[in-house]
């Protein structure tokens, strides 16, 4: 009790505000030395990575411990993203989260599991009150795993503030063995108007890096005129990992003067699908490198960046030689600089490309439709960054619209009339993306509304409808039908669909809702025995599974157990 009204005087009589970053409040939530296999703010697909990603030896199981006294105040289990995942606050205003989760420590695994058997739901979102679970600093409350989006078992870690913004937890005193120095991969000028140019051409230019013996670099010399920009491929790796991590500070100079500055302290989950603004999403699309343009591009909200002078533009005059400069910095301060040296020349640029055009022409301020047969594609206002010309074609059930390599903000919605179809035929169609080289039907979440089927989507591409007659397997992994399994913890099986992919599952043993596990990276449901459900000898086990448009597959087998 007295533990209970102490932390709520913590919690009404602490300022959350705070000049600087607490240095020794949060110990680590590990025992082992923190190696880190992601950085905070890196660039990663449609967003930054909001966490540290901590290595747990390529193993789950390890412990993990509240880095500070507070109260579980969020419990997130899901198939994807984060997993297991687990959210505390402390009584200094601050949240720290725990992603990828194995299994939680007795006390929050009770209380989760009540609440699935109650909601029959093995996904699930709970909010417990201030008192419901308690964890003092040191303690543990959780194991290390693999669940979610994870791609191999570590520790997603967080801080974040009393809005919910995360900042870089290294701002906090966590200690990381880091002497290296990051890493340029490849350095782009781009001529920004029809009248600039870089060496004499008006498109986009990879430069040519020198790098030096003290892990410096430097531009081959270079001719300019007019307005251009660049962009720079960088990470940054730690003395114990091999990982591609991101950089924590770039900087540049332009004949001396700080013009530009990004860093990767901390910004809101608000802002985090702009990364696709800060990279050359074109670029990153066609060739698999993302490019942080040290500019400012139009429509870009992000609050990363610092000092902005002429939103990191450069003007090049004729006869005038520059130099510029790029400072890349990690988190210790370890610091690569590139130099480049940039002559201007006034001539007319070559290389000049005609853009593309078509009728279909997107402005990005505007609501747009566009609808062609019995094909509608709808975009909010501000779905995209830029105006641009839309290739926008239809043949038979077949949309081409455009390639996939625009920046998107918002989601659109693409549907069909099919009131010429016979209701019958309609009943296993959805609408797919065409992905790939080999043109891989991918499932497009499919809604049916009266006569119209449709699709909320990011995606830019092709699209065209298809059917899924092909009914979900479901294959059991360690026991087979009659079987007896007093010794066994678990029960495991596999289930998978070919096209369209599982939309739900719902198992019983003798009639009763059991909680089945599910991974989807293994494709397995798993039952833990020890939730003691089955009290019987003989038991009848029931699955169905059903996928995304509708098909299903109902499995059953009986087991005995004592």
């Amino acid at each position: 009790m007295r533990h209970t009204l102490l932390l709520l005087v913590l919690f009404t009589t602490t300022s959350i505000a705070q000049s600087i970053y607490p240095q020794d409040y949060f110990r680590s939530p590990l025992d082992t030395e923190l190696i880190l296999s992601g950085t905070f703010g890196e660039l990663r697909n449609n967003h930054f990575h909001s966490g540290l990603d901590l290595k747990t030896k390529q193993r789950e199981g390890l412990n993990i411990y509240a880095t500070a006294s507070g109260y579980i105040s969020r419990i997130k289990i899901s198939h994807f993203g984060y997993g297991k995942a687990i959210y505390i606050t402390h009584p200094n205003g601050y949240v720290t989260v725990y992603g990828h989760l194995q299994r939680f420590s007795d006390k929050v695994e009770a209380y989760v599991k009540k609440q699935q058997y109650e909601k029959e739901s093995f996904e699930i979102e709970l909010f417990p009150d201030i008192n419901d679970l308690l964890v003092t600093k040191g303690e543990i409350f959780a194991y290390s795993g693999n669940t979610g989006g994870s791609g191999g078992p570590h520790l997603h870690f967080e801080i974040r503030d009393n809005q919910e913004r995360p900042i870089n937890p290294l701002l906090f005193g966590f200690k990381v063995q880091d002497k290296k120095k990051p890493i340029v991969k490849s350095v782009y000028a781009y001529p920004i108007n029809e009248k600039s140019h870089v060496n004499g051409s008006n498109l986009k230019q990879k430069l040519r890096l020198i790098p030096q013996q003290n892990g410096d670099y430097k531009i081959e010399d270079l001719t300019a005129y007019g307005k251009i920009g660049f962009a720079i491929n960088t990470i940054d790796q730690q003395d114990l990992a091999a990982n591609k991590n991101g950089v924590y500070k770039i900087e540049t100079f332009y004949n001396g003067a700080q013009n530009f500055t990004i860093d990767f302290k901390k910004f809101s989950f608000n802002e985090t699908k702009h990364l696709n603004r800060l990279i050359d999403y074109t670029h990153y699309i066609d060739n698999k490198e993302r490019l942080q343009k040290l500019f400012l591009d139009t429509n870009n909200p992000l609050s990363m960046y610092d000092t902005m002078i002429d939103e990191g533009y450069l003007t090049i005059f004729d006869t005038i030689s520059n130099v510029y400069k790029v400072k890349i910095k990690d988190f210790e301060g370890n610091t690569t600089n590139v130099d480049i040296n940039i002559k201007g020349v006034d001539k007319l640029p070559n290389d000049i490309t005609e853009d593309f055009t078509s009728p279909y022409y997107v402005k990005s301020n505007e609501a747009m439709t566009f609808e062609e047969k019995n094909i509608k594609v709808e975009f909010p206002k501000e779905t995209f960054y830029d105006d641009f010309f839309l290739d926008f074609k239809v043949s038979g059930d077949t949309l081409k619209l455009h390639e996939n390599n625009i920046a998107r903000k918002k989601y659109f919605t693409v549907s069909y009339d099919v009131s010429s179809y016979n209701p019958e035929d309609l009943k296993q169609v959805y609408i797919a993306r065409l992905v790939g080289w080999n043109d891989f039907l991918s499932y497009s979440n499919t809604k049916r509304k009266e006569h119209t089927l449709f699709t909320r989507t990011k995606n830019l591409g092709t699209y065209c409808l298809a059917r899924d007659t092909i009914n979900p397997t479901i294959t059991p992994l360690n026991f087979k039908d009659g079987q007896w399994l007093s010794k066994y913890r678990y029960l495991k099986v596999k289930i998978d669909d070919k096209d369209t992919g599982i939309s739900n599952y719902r198992a019983t043993i003798n009639d009763q809702w059991i909680l089945m596990e599910y991974d989807y990276k293994k494709k397995t449901l798993i039952y833990d025995f020890n939730d003691k459900v089955v009290t019987d000898t003989k038991n009848n086990l029931k699955i169905i599974v059903t996928d995304n448009v509708g098909n299903s597959t109902t499995f059953e087998a009986s087991f005995f157990r004592k």
